[in-house]
């Protein structure tokens, strides 16, 4: 199974102004190879068989004729080719004479594009030589057989229903209104440009973001595939820059001044997932396009892609520091509408020792200091009880002082006696009451002295939390105003660190690598020997691989198996497949099982684009089944 996975190649082929023969053996030799690698798709720059800088050679007959018989060549020689190939030439329909794009395809003509905008300023003539293409398809005969001809062709996978693709040619792309529009919105997820662009001074950043942009408000994949060297340098250079965009993501892109092709794995699946989620994008103008059908047999590929095993984190440091100083914002920006709005004299937060408090903590700072506050302001407040550690109560003090917040410790252990002889439970046993006790404690002395100072309680869980349920139903699970509530795990340890890099406060800095330092715990189970004995991450499963699941479930939808799939390509040599495979089923079981909490979630702002806030991104019925979203562990 190929998930959605369809490879896809630019080419920038050698060539030779005019000498259809020699560039038809280059465009021959790449498809071979492209197809040794597992292309399905290939595009090749405009009019390649001939080179686009021919000039007034392009009303030569000769040249016409030899374009032609090229092109059924490669018809020919492409019989054994699991393989399509858009290839450019110059093309007559009737009298006129059209800059073209062809379609082939196992021995067949599949259909022929004609370029729709001409570029007729600056270096280009193209309206000396060429006819923009008219509005309606016709057919145009070829070695005695019929072919579509027109700029509204659809071609369609048999097998794979999300790969339909069309065609553009190079300036149909740089023009407001671009063919490729119309072709998403009948249904394209892909659009192949071939294209002659020459290079000058900052045309390839230009080009970068144009295609680039292009996917992304198309929701779909972009191959543009340009000339390059062995065209006329008689005014131009080109560059043979070469791009494959997918949503607004680039995949692959060819270095300059270089010939070969450049191969992308695209996601098709994830193309038409997108644009079924966004109900803005509406399909329209189908039943102007002729659709042509094609039969492609999956085979295995070199599936080169690979997938970041934090795909909420950015590899890059810089990327990743960027985005957590405007994420920091985003929350205390929150957070201070909602202090200002409630006319909150105080800001309450239970303070634990350990990373979501800390962030909650760090952010209520942020806030104050926006609002020309005093940090004083924030009452910070340790309950330390059963499970409590020296390491975490005492990082708990110093980071408060540190950040010269009001400071206090509530030590909660009479109270939750007291409630364990209230309703007969035997300290001893330590089950889910004996834990859960201690949290909703904790949670109503927070409640009770925000009354008390006429404040809000900030909560401080975080978004894989409330994912997998990690949280005690109107304990730790509520507040008035969640900061974290769309941050993942894998996130919040890193703007932790980032205030950390930030800080020229010694002791400051050191408390805060520390926390990063301590394993993620809730601290309900008594300590052994001083150490933290519940560990999460041996509980729930490690959070790298929750995040990993949740992002691809809910910001795509993507099946178990599919996430599956990917799991073991960002995560090999980490994780075994049936450690994989454990986790993952876990995830999908507590998803469903406790959607009851997040039903019920305070307010709190969205920072990224997966959110499981009911009033926002998603909901979803408490009580849905998860049989469908398991089956695929059987099979």
């Amino acid at each position: 199974m190929n998930y959605g996975f369809i490879r896809m190649a630019v080419a920038t082929p050698e060539l030779r102004v005019a000498d259809c023969a020699y560039n038809t053996d280059q465009i021959l030799a790449m498809m071979r190879e492209a197809a040794a690698d597992g292309v399905k798709l290939i595009g090749f720059p405009e009019l390649c068989i001939t080179a686009y800088t021919c000039s007034d050679l392009f009303l030569q007959r000769a040249l016409l004729e030899a374009a032609e018989q090229s092109l059924l060549r490669i018809v020919q020689e492409s019989r054994e080719l699991q393989l399509i190939a858009v290839v450019g030439l110059p093309l007559r329909c009737g009298q006129q004479l059209y800059n073209c794009a062809a379609v082939v395809y196992q021995g067949e003509i599949l259909g022929i594009v004609p370029k729709q905008h001409l570029p007729n300023y600056g270096e280009f003539y193209e309206k000396r030589h060429f006819l923009p293409a008219e509005d309606e398809n016709r057919t145009l005969e070829l070695d005695g057989k019929k072919v579509p001809f027109g700029t509204r062709l659809l071609f369609a996978c048999k097998e794979q229903r999300e790969f339909l693709f069309a065609v553009e040619i190079c300036e149909d792309l740089w023009v407001p209104d671009s063919p490729s529009t119309e072709h998403a919105l009948a249904g394209a997820t892909v659009i192949v440009n071939p294209s002659a662009s020459d290079e000058t001074i900052g045309k390839r950043e230009y080009r970068r973001m144009l295609v680039a942009s292009q996917s992304a408000r198309l929701v779909c994949a972009y191959l543009y595939a340009s000339a390059g060297e062995g065209e006329s340098t008689t005014d131009m250079v080109f560059a043979g820059h070469s791009l494959i965009a997918e949503d607004g993501a680039q995949l692959a892109e060819s270095p300059l001044f270089q010939h070969g092709f450049t191969a992308a794995d695209v996601d098709v699946e994830r193309l038409s997932q997108e644009r079924c989620r966004m109900t803005t994008f509406v399909e329209r103008g189908s039943n102007r396009y002729e659709r042509i059908s094609f039969s492609m047999c999956e085979a295995a590929g070199n599936f080169t892609r690979t997938f970041p095993m934090r795909p909420f984190v950015p590899d890059n440091q810089q990327d990743r520091d960027r985005r957590c100083g405007e994420i920091i914002e985003m929350q205390a920006s929150g957070l201070c509408k909602r202090l200002a709005h409630a006319h909150c004299k105080s800001a309450v937060i239970g303070i634990s020792g350990g990373l979501d408090s800390t962030l909650a903590l760090l952010v209520a700072t942020r806030a104050m200091d926006r609002l020309h506050r005093s940090r004083k302001d924030i009452i910070a407040i340790t309950m330390p009880c059963f499970g409590t550690t020296k390491r975490t109560k005492t990082n708990a003090q110093l980071l408060c002082e540190a950040l010269g917040v009001s400071f206090r410790t509530v030590p909660i252990s009479d109270a939750v006696h007291q409630h364990f002889h209230d309703i007969g439970h035997d300290p001893a046993v330590l089950d889910v009451t004996y834990e859960n006790v201690q949290a909703r404690e904790r949670t109503q002395v927070l409640m009770d002295i925000a009354n008390a100072t006429g404040g809000i309680v900030i909560g401080t869980g975080d978004l894989s939390e409330l994912a997998l349920g990690w949280a005690t139903y109107n304990g730790d699970h509520m507040s008035m105003y969640g900061v974290n509530c769309s941050i993942p795990k894998t996130l919040v340890r890193h703007l932790v660190r980032y205030f950390a890099d930030l800080s020229e406060d010694s002791i400051l800095k050191e408390t805060l690598l520390d926390i990063l330092d301590t394993p993620v715990s809730p601290e309900l189970l008594p300590a052994k020997q001083g150490e933290i004995s519940q560990k999460t991450e041996d509980i729930v499963g490690p959070y790298d691989l929750h995040d990993f699941f949740l992002y691809y479930l809910v910001r795509y939808g993507f099946t178990p198996e599919k996430i599956r799939f990917l799991a073991n390509r960002a995560f090999a040599g980490v994780y075994e497949d049936a450690v994989i495979v454990h986790w993952l089923k876990i995830f999908v079981r507590r998803f469903f099982m406790q959607q009851f909490k997040r039903s019920c979630i305070p307010d709190g702002p969205k920072v990224g684009s997966v959110t499981l806030s009911p009033r926002g991104d998603w909901r979803m019925p408490s009580d849905a089944c998860a049989s469908v979203w398991l089956q695929w562990a059987e099979k």
